[in-house]
C-alpha cells in the first residue's frame, strides 16, 4: 500500500518521496487515517517503527488544511518528548515532511541558552517540539501560551515516567485547552501509563504494533566474560576489528563514560562521550560526528542514548551490563533499526553475572559466549580486585555453542525506503 492510498496531500507526498520513502509502516497505515479523522489516539509502539512520521504527517496535513495567515503565528500543535536528542530529531522530521506546506516548527530544550529559542518563539511558529522542563520554564516567563493548541502529542510516555516527569506533564496538561485532539505514545502500557492516558485522551482509538521481529530476535548477541580491570583492554582488542566502523558503547555512569573515552583516545581510537554533564552543544556535536563517522566510538549513558536513531549502525557494546534487564533491550535496540543487521557485545565481570541471568530470563534465550579472547575471566570472586592478566593464546573471537549458564555452572523505516526503514 503506497502513501497515496492514505489520502495524504500532494505537498507532503512530495516531501515523503524526496526523503526516499514509498510504503508506510504498520503503525503509519493504522495511525495516519485515525489522526486525520480528528480522533484521539493511544499508540503502543517501540522506537524504530516509524512512529514519529505516524503523527507528524497527519498533524502537518490537518494544520495545512486550516492554515492561518496572521502576522504572528500561534502555536497550534505541541509535541512533548523526554530527551533533547529525541526532541531535535522529531523537529527535523516535521521540517522534512512539511517543507512544502508553509508551516513552521521549532524545538526547545534545556542545557543551552534560551535566547535563540525565545527569539524564534516571538516570531511565531505553528508546531512546537519541547522537553518538559524548558517548556514550563518558558511558560512561566511568559514566552509561551498553550491556549491555541489544537493537537497535543505526548511521546515516549513510559520514559517520561521513568525520568520523573509525571508532575511536569500534569502541569502542562492543565494548561492545555479542553477542546483539542490528543495523541499518546508509549512503548509499554503498564497500569501507571494507562492511568495517565485516561486523563489525557477522550474516547481514543488504540493502535498496538507488535514488531514482526524484536531487537532480541534480529540482533546477534554475544557475551565476553572478563575481569572488570581488563574491560578497557578487551574493548581496545575488539575494536581492532576493522569491520566495526562505528560502535555505540554503554557505561553505567557519566564518569565511566569519560574514562573510557580518555583511554580510547590514548590508544588512537576516536571517541566522544554523550551524557547529562555535557553541554547540549557538545552532545549534538558528538552525535553529528558519530553519524558522519568522523568519530568512531560514541560512549553513552542510558538516559543520554534515548533518541539516538542512526541508520545502519551495526554495533552496540555493553561495556558495563545494566542492573535493569529491560535497559539491555533498549540498548541493543539502538542497532538493527527497521530490520537492518546489528550485533551486540556485552562485557560481563563476576559481579554482573546475576544481571546477565536476569537479562536471559527476560529475553527467553541464552546469549552465546565468546571465550577465545585475550582477557578471560580469572577472578571469580567479586570481592577481590581482578588482576591485569593477558592470555597469550591467539585471538580468534570464536563463538562457541557454550551458553552463559554453562560458564556460570563451570565456575562461573519502518518506512520502507526501497528495502530499508527510517524513523
Amino acid at each position: 500500500m503506497p502513501f497515496q492510498s492514505l489520502n495524504i496531500i500532494e505537498p507532503i507526498l512530495k516531501s515523503i518521496k524526496q526523503e526516499g520513502y514509498e510504503i508506510p509502516t504498520p503503525i503509519q497505515k493504522e495511525a495516519i487515517p485515525i489522526v486525520l479523522r480528528g480522533t484521539d489516539l493511544l499508540g503502543c509502539a517501540q522506537t524504530g517503527t516509524g512512529k514519529t512520521a505516524a503523527f507528524a504527517i497527519p498533524i502537518l496535513q490537518l494544520l495545512h488544511a486550516t492554515k492561518t495567515y496572521d502576522r504572528k503565528r500561534k502555536i497550534r500543535s505541541l509535541i512533548i518528548t523526554p530527551t533533547r536528542e529525541l526532541a531535535i530529531q522529531i523537529n527535523e522530521s516535521f521540517k522534512a515532511y512539511g517543507r512544502f506546506t508553509g508551516l513552521t516548527s521549532t524545538v526547545i530544550y534545556g542545557g543551552v541558552n534560551q535566547n535563540p529559542q525565545t527569539a524564534t518563539l516571538q516570531k511565531g511558529v505553528d508546531i512546537l517540539v519541547a522537553t518538559p522542563g524548558r517548556l514550563l520554564d518558558l511558560m512561566n516567563q511568559g514566552f509561551i501560551s498553550l491556549h491555541d493548541i489544537e493537537i497535543f502529542v505526548l511521546d515516549e510516555a513510559d520514559c517520561m515516567l521513568d525520568m520523573g516527569f509525571i508532575h511536569d506533564i500534569k502541569r502542562i496538561i492543565a494548561a492545555l485547552p479542553h477542546k483539542r485532539q490528543s495523541l499518546f505514545f508509549s512503548a509499554t502500557m503498564p497500569a501507571e501509563i494507562i492511568k495517565l492516558a485516561n486523563t489525557i485522551l477522550h474516547q481514543p482509538s488504540r493502535v498496538e504494533i507488535t514488531p514482526s521481529a524484536t531487537p532480541v530476535d534480529i540482533i546477534k548477541q554475544y557475551v565476553y566474560f572478563v575481569d572488570n580491570g581488563n574491560k578497557t583492554a578487551l574493548l581496545i582488542d575488539v575494536l581492532r576489528d576493522k569491520d566495526i566502523k562505528t560502535a555505540l558503547v554503554f557505561t553505567r555512569t557519566k564518569h565511566g563514560a569519560d574514562k573510557v573515552v580518555k583511554i580510547l583516545e590514548k590508544n588512537k581510537i576516536s571517541a566522544e562521550a554523550i551524557h547529562g554533564n555535557k553541554s547540549q552543544n557538545a552532545r549534538q556535536r558528538a552525535l553529528a560526528n558519530f553519524k558522519e563517522q568522523t568519530t568512531r566510538v560514541l560512549v553513552a549513558t542510558d538516559i543520554a542514548a534515548r533518541g539516538i536513531d542512526i541508520d545502519e549502525m551495526e554495533f552496540v557494546i555493553n561495556f558495563e551490563i545494566s542492573n535493569i534487564a529491560e535497559t539491555y533491550v533498549h540498548r541493543i535496540g539502538r542497532t538493527g533499526r527497521a530490520g537492518a543487521k546489528g550485533t551486540a557485545y556485552s562485557f560481563c565481570d563476576a559481579e554482573e553475572k546475576a544481571y546477565l541471568r536476569d537479562i536471559e530470563k527476560l529475553i527467553g534465550k541464552k546469549i552465546p559466549v565468546i571465550d577465545d579472547h585475550p582477557f578471560p575471566l580469572i577472578d571469580h570472586n567479586p570481592v577481590k580486585k581482578a588482576k591485569q592478566q593477558r592470555n597469550n593464546s591467539p585471538r580468534q573471537h570464536r563463538n562457541t555453542n557454550e551458553s552463559s549458564s554453562d560458564v556460570n555452572s563451570n565456575k562461573k523505516k519502518w518506512f520502507v525506503k526501497t528495502t530499508a526503514g527510517a524513523r
